[in-house]
């Protein structure tokens, strides 16, 4: 019996995977459970259809991030922060205001996508990590500055 996986499955297979089980297996269990669905003739026609929507959205969604990646090769950030006399920051330099930087330099990137090689703890030049999409990461440098 093919069935068409819904959701991922540990020993059975990936979210749209068609597979081969035991007929009881799929009517008892993955079809009333919504893990699975009958793979029929049209249902395999829909699957296809919906993976190549998908792929091209995603194809899309790719090279806007490599676009953004390109333009953001030449870009230093200045991030203004109180600091005592040694150059220790009081409070901390956070991914919101390294997004907040970026979309005042015209680039909207989600907060949660930035990440810190190291935690910017004094006043000096560090490294942002975005990563704008699961194959595009940027790295942009950013400096700490006494206000």
């Amino acid at each position: 019996m093919e069935i068409i996986l819904k959701q991922d499955i540990k020993s059975l297979g990936e979210k749209d995977d068609i597979v081969n089980v035991k007929p009881g297996y799929g009517r008892n269990y993955l079809i009333p459970q919504g893990f699975g669905a009958l793979a029929t003739p049209s249902a395999k026609k829909v699957l296809a259809e919906n993976l190549k929507q998908a792929a091209f959205k995603q194809d899309k969604i790719k090279k806007d991030a490599e676009g953004i990646a390109t333009r953001l090769t030449d870009v230093k950030l200045s991030i203004g922060a109180k600091a005592g006399e040694t150059g220790k920051i009081f409070g901390a330099v956070n991914t919101i205001m390294i997004a907040d930087a970026l979309k005042q330099q015209g680039f909207d990137v989600d907060r949660r996508r930035i990440t810190f090689e190291t935690e910017p703890k004094f006043v000096g030049d560090y490294i942002a990590n975005l990563n704008l999409h699961k194959e595009v990461k940027v790295k942009v440098p950013f400096a700490v500055v006494a206000e």
